[in-house]
């Protein structure tokens, strides 16, 4: 339910202003990769749409910042798993103990019924 709600109230309108935004801004700009000399550049001036290059900084920041999060959450996945193993781990043992517990409760029984039946031989 809140998901459709995020999906139709917030990313439909933001999809819509992004439509617009680049529609608004078709006209041809120069992107010049030498910044000593504008005249004879040593890489091709490139004319290209201005909202293809701000769309194109948008996701390189977006690659970036995703790929520095994912660095500095290393340690916090490594703990995760590190904790995970030793949840399974423990768990096994837990599970190994309750049953010789189990099975120490049933011997003790039994031998108790033998005990009994031995005095009232």
């Amino acid at each position: 339910m809140i998901k459709r709600f995020i999906g139709w109230f917030i990313l439909v309108p933001i999809c819509a202003i992004l439509i617009i935004f680049a529609l608004a801004n078709r006209q041809k700009v120069t992107l010049n990769f030498d910044p000593t000399s504008s005249l004879n550049p040593l890489i091709a001036n490139i004319d290209i749409s201005l909202f293809v290059i701000i769309y194109a900084m948008l996701f390189i920041g977006i690659v970036l910042g995703g790929t520095a999060v994912w660095f500095t959450q290393g340690k916090f996945r490594k703990t995760c798993r590190q904790l995970s193993k030793k949840t399974t781990r423990l768990e096994t043992e837990l599970e190994e103990i309750k049953k010789t517990t189990v099975q120490k409760k049933q011997n003790l029984n039994d031998n108790s019924l033998l005990s009994a039946q031995d005095l009232l031989e």
